[in-house]
């Protein structure tokens, strides 16, 4: 058997985590739908906290590092994220905003890092960025252009911290996540009170599917993609299994179509494929990109 070609539980673990990520993506939307939106990131987050805890023993990333890593990983992209979510009509222009980290992060590499940008990651860059515009160019998705705005802030975010990431060897996603999820939680929990208000009536009108996606978010996609996620990368190099995540934003199209209202015009379609192939030309040039902790 070619030792290159993966495996049948490699590619159930891959398929695992895009279902669990494109699921996710939909389930913000529906939880922001009723909760206050920092809410929602502190109610994950803190799931997250109490089940990672275990995992936070030294050593740790060098202290400044790990305080912008969590800084801009945990609730300045997750807080921006969950805003966008509860702002925006559909969720098919908003996710694929949100995949723009990937291009970023090699952009990002290369301002703070000097790292080389290949030529085809120069034209997936290029590429990518026409798609979004384009794609917001629509009459139906200028509607979103504000939180697409937000979700390009928020990838921005999440690229610098998964390059600070890449500075952090020897730290396992798991304690990552845990750090992310013990710096975000408190940050969360402190703007859902300041800056929101009705969380105890949003509390109570929530339903079962409303808690069920807030779980979701906890405890499957932080956590058991995340363990799924570990285990890909530790047999594989994180270049042969990032490409393929990029199939996420077709799950999360397929639901918001199909159960949240999204309508793909041909423009928003067009644009939105131009963008995913432009990501996808990037992930290939950049194999050396680091998974790091999970995005979703």
């Amino acid at each position: 058997m070619n030792a290159d070609r993966m495996t049948l539980p490699e590619v159930a673990a891959l398929a695992a985590i895009v279902l669990i990520w494109g699921i996710n993506n939909a389930a913000a939307m529906v939880a922001t739908d009723v909760l206050p939106p920092l809410l929602v990131a502190a109610l994950r987050f803190a799931i997250a906290a109490i089940v990672l805890a275990p995992f936070l023993r030294p050593p740790f990333p060098n202290p400044r590092t790990l305080l912008a890593l969590v800084l801009l990983g945990g609730p300045i992209h997750f807080g921006l994220i969950y805003v966008g979510y509860w702002l925006a009509e559909d969720l098919s222009p908003f996710v694929v905003a949100q995949q723009m980290w990937i291009p970023f992060t090699a952009l990002v590499a290369f301002l703070l890092l000097g790292e080389r940008l290949k030529r085809l990651a120069v034209a997936g860059l290029v590429v990518a960025f026409v798609g979004v515009a384009w794609m917001t160019a629509d009459p139906r998705a200028i509607r979103d252009v504000l939180p697409i705005i937000i979700g390009l802030v928020g990838a921005l975010a999440w690229a610098v911290a998964t390059v600070l990431a890449r500075r952090s060897r020897g730290v396992s996603p798991f304690k990552m996540q845990g750090l992310l999820a013990v710096g975000t939680a408190p940050i969360m929990i402190a703007g859902t009170l300041l800056f929101e208000s009705g969380q105890w009536t949003a509390i109570r009108r929530a339903d079962a599917l409303v808690w069920a996606s807030v779980l979701w978010a906890g405890l499957i996609s932080s956590i058991i993609a995340t363990a799924l996620l570990f285990w890909l990368v530790q047999k594989r190099e994180a270049g042969r299994v990032t490409p393929y995540l990029l199939a996420t934003p077709l799950v999360s199209c397929l639901i918001g179509v199909a159960f949240l209202g999204d309508v793909l015009t041909p423009q928003i379609l067009t644009g939105g494929l131009v963008a995913m192939l432009g990501v996808a030309l990037v992930a290939l040039a950049e194999r050396g990109l680091r998974v790091g902790a999970a995005k979703a």
